[in-house]
């Protein structure tokens, strides 16, 4: 127990550590960057600065999300880490989008860039970003995050080496031109490696179905266990990144005992389990006479219940 808490703060130690030198990377390639006139270079030190603040707010979010539920979130502090994405993915968007316009203002222009400089913050934030990668790569095994951030210094690693190339280009053959490339494409990638992970956020938050899982396939197995005789209001969702939830109502024949009734929905809650991975489950028994077609046609359209929000 006690080497295992020694590793969560060794590795808390490191991500604290990257945090910190890319956040000072950041600050030296905008003061770089507007020096030099580059603009590639700011959007470089954008990239930077995002994954410097997604671990950080990944950081603040796991320690609000390890808060025990209580009587004003009865379902724990989980989404924490999903708004605290949610709002660093939209900065970050936002953001690129104005360094796109920006970039297409400036093509009609002929900036003057320090080549020299260019060059050598983007050296120092390759030296920085191949460092910070090597910080997370331990860690990047066991976490699906620590992995994603990984992979982003990797591409960070990238791009600086697109800004080097573009101050090379400056120097030798003075193409500007290559400067404004450079910050369009480092945007759209921003935009390109974001676009996915804030969807996901916004299925999380608008509580849709996850993707991994098929309505259709789910009524059939709650439909297949013994007792059931059909199966309405199904509801699956997301409460956090973990944890999915699943509430139904389903038919059982009229006359059934407390003890059989009982019996049905626990052999329902341990198959659902068992083929879906869905432990947080909710089910409300009906008498089959009274589960009317209408119900369960409103809530199960046939052939189409498999719509995602």
């Amino acid at each position: 127990m006690s080497h295992r808490h020694h590793a969560e703060d060794m590795g808390l130690k490191r991500l604290g550590i990257a945090v910190a030198i890319n956040l000072l990377l950041t600050v030296a390639q905008v003061i770089g960057g507007v020096l030099a006139g580059s603009l590639s270079l700011i959007a470089d030190a954008l990239h930077n600065f995002s994954d410097a603040a997604g671990l950080l707010l990944a950081l603040i979010a796991r320690r609000i999300s390890k808060r025990p539920a209580d009587e004003h979130r009865t379902f724990g502090y989980g989404r924490a880490e999903v708004v605290g994405g949610l709002i660093n993915l939209t900065s970050i968007l936002v953001i690129a989008v104005y360094l796109l316009i920006e970039a297409i203002t400036r093509a009609f222009e002929r900036p003057e860039i320090d080549g020299w400089t260019v060059v050598i913050v983007a050296g120092i934030a390759l030296v920085v970003d191949t460092g910070t990668a090597v910080l997370t790569y331990s860690m990047s095994k066991g976490s699906v995050n620590i992995n994603a951030a990984f992979i982003h210094n990797l591409a960070d690693a990238l791009a600086s080496v697109a800004v080097i190339v573009t101050g090379t280009l400056i120097i030798l053959f003075d193409w500007y031109w290559t400067d404004l490339v450079a910050t369009v494409g480092i945007s759209v990638y921003i935009v390109w490696i974001s676009w996915t992970p804030m969807k996901r956020c916004i299925r999380i938050l608008m509580q849709s179905t996850p993707d991994e899982l098929s309505l259709d396939e789910v009524a059939s197995t709650i439909r297949a266990v013994e007792g059931v005789e059909d199966v309405g209001h199904l509801h699956v969702w997301p409460i956090d990144e973990q944890t999915i939830s699943l509430e139904a109502r389903i038919a059982v024949a009229d006359g059934c005992s407390v003890s059989g009734t009982s019996a049905i929905l626990e052999s329902a809650r341990r198959v659902i389990a068992r083929d879906h991975g869905i432990e947080h489950v909710t089910l409300e028994p009906v008498p089959a006479s009274t589960f009317s077609s209408k119900t369960v046609a409103d809530h199960l359209p046939s052939g189409n219940i498999d719509s995602r929000n």
